[in-house]
C-alpha cells in the first residue's frame, strides 16, 4: 500500500495564533492562503458572533480589534470581509486545510 495518504494527513497543522492582528481586508483567492491559516481562529469568532446576532461594531472592536468609533469605514470593510472569508472557508477552504494547508506543495 503505498504511504501518500500517511504524509499527508500525519503532518501536523501548524498551530495558528490565538488572536492575530488583521488585515484591513481579507482575502479573496480561491485557494486557502497562509493568512487563513493563520487567522482560522478569527474566522472561527466571526462565525460564532454571526451565528448568535452579534453587532458587527462589537465584532470589529473585540475580534479585528477596529475601533469603529474611529476608523467606521475601516471597520466595517474588514467585518465585512473577514466574515465573508469565513463562511467561504465553512463551503470550500476546509477542503483545502483537510489536504494539508497552504503551504503543502500539491494543492
Amino acid at each position: 500500500m503505498r504511504s501518500w495518504n500517511r504524509s499527508l494527513y500525519d503532518r501536523p497543522m501548524k498551530k495558528p495564533p490565538a488572536d492575530p492582528d488583521v488585515a484591513d481586508v481579507a482575502p479573496t483567492d480561491s485557494v486557502l492562503t497562509v493568512y487563513d491559516e493563520e487567522h482560522i481562529i478569527t474566522y472561527l469568532r466571526m462565525l460564532d458572533a454571526d451565528a448568535e446576532g452579534a453587532d458587527w461594531r462589537e465584532v470589529a472592536q473585540i475580534v479585528l480589534h477596529i475601533d469603529p468609533e474611529l476608523e467606521h469605514d475601516r471597520a466595517r470593510r474588514a467585518f465585512d470581509s473577514h466574515l465573508t472569508r469565513a463562511k467561504w472557508m465553512t463551503e470550500h477552504g476546509y477542503r483545502h486545510l483537510l489536504r494539508g494547508g497552504a503551504s503543502n506543495p500539491n494543492l
